[in-house]
């Protein structure tokens, strides 16, 4: 395999992992416990986890992004191209379910705690969730064929 295939193939992997370990803190601790912050305190609460909460992921989804769209481009030879697309489509799953669904939610909560918007919020998130968990899966399987060889 390529140099520059393998830096690719490292960084969607790490990216990836590094994603899928933080929506599951953000599903199961986060994202429910927005319920407990008492409406007084929840309009900064909720500014405090925007702006505290991007530079943690926005980084590290552009590497994601960028790296899965590279390894279209430059796939590992031993690895089904149709997995790699699987594995792009994912992470394009990701973006959408973020700008589409998250985001909507996030902007409706930052005027003020909204039960509906914050079930919403919770339950839409199992899309990322989901998508991530079985990213790390996909390309955990293409970093063990690189091993294997």
């Amino acid at each position: 395999m390529q140099s520059i295939t393998k830096i690719i193939l490292i960084a969607n992997f790490a990216s990836t992992l590094y994603m899928t370990g933080v929506i599951w803190l953000i599903q199961l601790v986060q994202y429910p416990f927005f319920s407990q912050v008492g409406v007084d305190n929840f309009q900064k609460y909720h500014a405090s986890h925007s702006f505290w909460i991007t530079p943690v992921v926005a980084p590290m989804m552009i590497i994601e992004i960028v790296s899965s769209v590279f390894l279209v481009l430059y796939p590992p030879n031993n690895i089904d191209l149709k997995l790699i697309w699987i594995a792009l489509f994912l992470a394009i799953s990701v973006w959408l379910a973020t700008f589409f669904l998250q985001i909507p939610m996030h902007e409706k909560l930052s005027t003020g705690f909204d039960a509906d918007a914050h079930s919403f919020l919770v339950n839409s998130n199992w899309v990322r969730t989901i998508a991530w968990s079985l990213r790390s899966l996909l390309v955990g399987y293409f970093i063990w064929r690189q091993l294997e060889n």
